[in-house]
């Protein structure tokens, strides 16, 4: 094995802890928003579809951020984005640098991988799975 190849081995759990947190901290950022109007107010009511999203974001975020059932809320949150995506800026026209889209499709593909690998060596659900 290379060093290289040794390297990322070793660092990957970690890195994949990193890329866990900042995603979700910077998703959680979205819901903040909608729902306590910082870091920018935005006028959402609760009991509406951006009020629903602004919860996702924001408690779904948070349990991405400290990895506590990383696999099932990655998944919804991954859905979440992709209804974004097709409601709110596909129809505004296919290319995502065009229509605003970026950031819905990373989250999603983010999500989605956080869904299947996990939340890394960071994470609440490794602490709970090492007790039992």
């Amino acid at each position: 094995m290379s060093k290289m190849a040794a390297w990322s081995a070793s660092w990957a759990p970690h890195l994949l802890s990193v890329l866990r947190i900042i995603t979700a901290f910077c998703f959680m950022q979205h819901g903040s928003m909608k729902l306590l109007g910082f870091p920018k107010p935005m006028d959402v009511s609760l009991f509406s579809l951006m009020g629903l999203a602004g919860t996702l974001e924001l408690v779904g975020g948070f349990l991405i951020l400290i990895g506590l059932f990383t696999r099932p809320v990655a998944f919804i949150l991954s859905g979440e984005m992709a209804f974004a995506y097709f409601m709110a800026h596909a129809p505004q026209g296919f290319w995502p640098v065009l229509n605003h889209g970026e950031p819905a499709v990373l989250y999603c593909f983010i999500f989605l991988y956080l869904a299947a690998a996990g939340g890394g060596i960071w994470a609440v659900d490794r602490l709970l799975g090492q007790r039992q």
